[in-house]
């Protein structure tokens, strides 16, 4: 195996050789798993394109597209256009429409895919004269275009109801009225203010349990119209306690990068399916341990998914919101994309301390499918900063 010099944490920098074997990349389908479970996948930037990259998205779309035949090759469903595309963070709706029409077009070129698309209100800016009825007006614009390609909603939270809400009320008012215009049930998504700050307070609530008894009012009120709920609060505790509190017919999709592991496989009242920003980054370790969890191999998908724990808590440490630097550097360690740029400038999110830590999980984590070729752009990343790898 390769061998890296790489910094550590008291500035000094110390060879480390690579241990990981990497996994075979077997295709599978999304029927081999006995969880549903959805990537949250990233997007390529254009590094050639000729724009100021902190003010206008440039997308290398064939690219972009390419991952999503990947991750559909590997048996893993696309959450679409979500936070991992960088929604709000230098993704807006106008180019959110573009990936969803293309991804829904390459998914027609298919029959055994599994795709839902982010729906939400991020064309509207919050402010104090943004009302209840502009909210629910914004939700359906988007709601209504995902419905017209063919696609199926994942309900994204809103910061302009979080900043426009009085009370609990509101939000049960909104969300009634846009899932009563919807016409395939939708995943609504708690997105906790670890991920995103600007969505503090949500359900009309600090407190995360007493945000969860609305929450799931609005769950039992609605049923018929959702498929399931995936938080994301990084807390196992919450989740399960959730989990068992849902209406019969709502799934639970984990949303937890900390806890996963052990939330997909469940316990003996329930488990979680699974819409992961994690996943996008494993993929092929997600893919086999869900087959081996699929055989009745509970032993082998721990095996294989403890050890990305350690990676995944590392990638959504605080700020989480920057995670998905951590993505798409392992996509570019992959050989998944040519080069370790992101819409927004959002490479620029983590230090070289920080992605010099990642890798050596990630080669823990068998997360890295071409030891040598991880080994040759780790060191590019590393001569940029001025370190000889």
């Amino acid at each position: 195996m390769p061998s890296i010099n790489l910094p550590n944490a008291d500035r000094s920098i110390s060879a480390y050789r690579l241990r990981g074997a990497p996994l075979p990349l077997v295709k599978r389908k999304a029927s081999d798993f006995n969880r549903i479970a959805y990537a949250a996948a990233h997007v390529v930037a254009d590094p050639l394109a000729p724009n100021d990259p902190w003010l206008t998205p440039a997308i290398d779309w064939d690219t972009t597209l390419a991952f999503r035949h990947r991750l559909w090759d590997l048996g893993l469903g696309v959450a679409e256009a979500m936070d991992t595309a960088q929604r709000g963070t230098g993704l807006g709706w106008t180019d959110a429409q573009e990936l969803i029409r293309r991804a829904q077009n390459e998914a027609k070129t298919r029959s055994d895919v599994l795709i839902a698309y982010g729906a939400g209100t991020d064309h509207l800016v919050p402010g104090p004269d943004v009302t209840i009825n502009d909210i629910i007006r914004a939700y359906e614009e988007q709601c209504e275009f995902v419905e017209a390609q063919g696609g199926r909603i994942i309900l994204m939270a809103s910061r302009a109801l979080a900043f426009a809400a009085k009370s609990p009320s509101d939000f049960g008012h909104v969300y009634e009225r846009v899932l009563n215009g919807v016409s395939q049930p939708v995943v609504i998504h708690w997105l906790g203010e670890m991920f995103d700050p600007a969505l503090a307070g949500y359900w009309g609530h600090a407190d995360h349990d007493a945000a969860m008894d609305v929450c799931l009012d609005v769950l039992a009120a609605n049923a018929d119209k959702i498929d399931g709920i995936k938080i994301s609060l990084l807390s196992k505790e919450k989740e399960i306690a959730m989990r068992r509190r849902l209406p019969k017919s709502v799934r639970m999709y984990t949303g937890d990068d900390f806890n996963y592991a052990e939330l997909i496989a469940g316990d003996a009242q329930g488990h979680s399916d699974a819409l992961l920003g994690i996943f996008d980054a494993i993929a092929p370790v997600a893919s086999t341990g869900l087959a081996a969890l699929g055989a009745g191999d509970d032993r082998a998908f721990f095996a294989l998914l403890e050890p990305t724990v350690p990676l995944s808590r590392h990638i959504f440490s605080a700020p989480t919101r920057f995670y998905k630097t951590g993505v798409v550097f392992l996509a570019y360690l992959n050989g998944l994309q040519e080069h370790f740029s992101m819409i927004g400038g959002q490479q620029s999110t983590r230090s070289l301390q920080h992605l010099a830590e990642l890798f050596r999980l990630a080669d823990k984590a068998r997360a890295l499918s071409d030891p040598d070729l991880a080994v040759a752009r780790m060191k590019h990343v590393l001569a940029v900063h001025g370190v000889v790898g």
